[in-house]
């Protein structure tokens, strides 16, 4: 990761942080995207002594996303790697499921996929790339509960394989990564007995750990995963095989 560049979207807590270090372990500067405070993030980067920028966008806003990646141009002189890893949920039964929260879940969750791919291709076309786009086990599996969710995830894998397809040949890679049950603040407030009950059916017998993703991530960016494209890793424990 040495001299590269990497943009992390929903980078300020959870996955996107345990990423941000982990990439920034490894040599790598970091650009992330929130809408949350990153300064904690940034003095954890910076302690590593690696260059670390934080931008306040709304990822599911296009306008904003292009000024933020023309910011980092700007102010990091290069785009090498893009984490498309921002996402919400909104969980609902799908008769109980408001329009609203629908169209909020694959706004955030989806059309930022295509807000930042589109913002950050253009720079890579001239000297290649890395994307790596953050699905769930929702989306290859479904979830009862999370309609809006599973089909958001299950479209950025649509997505990472049709751009694998149209910019291999100019050197651009883009591959998904599909977490199960990781021990984030999003699975801190599922029920107990539920959280118990997905935790006896995952073969390894446990949840996983931000940082087991930010390695799996690491892989697809890195050299070692040079002749890798329009690939799914599945990080879940074997839940879903």
């Amino acid at each position: 990761m040495k001299n590269t560049v990497t943009i992390i979207t929903g980078g300020a807590q959870g996955i996107g942080r345990a990423m941000a270090e982990y990439l920034a372990d490894k040599g790598g500067d970091i650009a992330i995207f929130d809408i949350i405070d990153g300064n904690e993030v940034l003095s954890a980067i910076r302690e590593k002594g690696r260059k670390a920028e934080f931008y306040q966008v709304d990822v599911s806003d296009f306008k904003a996303v292009e000024e933020a990646v023309n910011s980092v141009i700007k102010n990091m002189g290069q785009i090498n790697n893009l984490v498309n890893n921002a996402g919400i949920t909104i969980d609902k039964l799908l008769l109980r499921m408001k329009e609203e929260d629908w169209d909020r879940v694959i706004t955030v969750n989806l059309k930022s996929v295509f807000n930042c791919t589109r913002a950050v291709i253009r720079h890579m076309l001239k000297t290649g790339g890395s994307i790596v786009n953050i699905s769930s086990i929702a989306g290859v599996m479904g979830n009862a509960g999370q309609s809006n969710y599973a089909a958001s995830k299950a479209g950025i894998i649509g997505f990472t394989k049709s751009a694998a397809r149209e910019y291999g040949e100019r050197g651009i890679r883009v591959n998904a990564v599909a977490p199960g049950f990781i021990n984030t603040k999003m699975t801190e407030i599922l029920d107990d007995k539920y959280k118990e009950e997905m935790r006896k059916a995952i073969p390894l017998k446990r949840y996983g750990e931000p940082v087991e993703v930010a390695r799996a991530v690491y892989f697809l960016l890195s050299e070692y995963g040079e002749y890798i494209t329009g690939e799914v890793i599945n990080v879940n424990g074997g839940l879903y095989m």
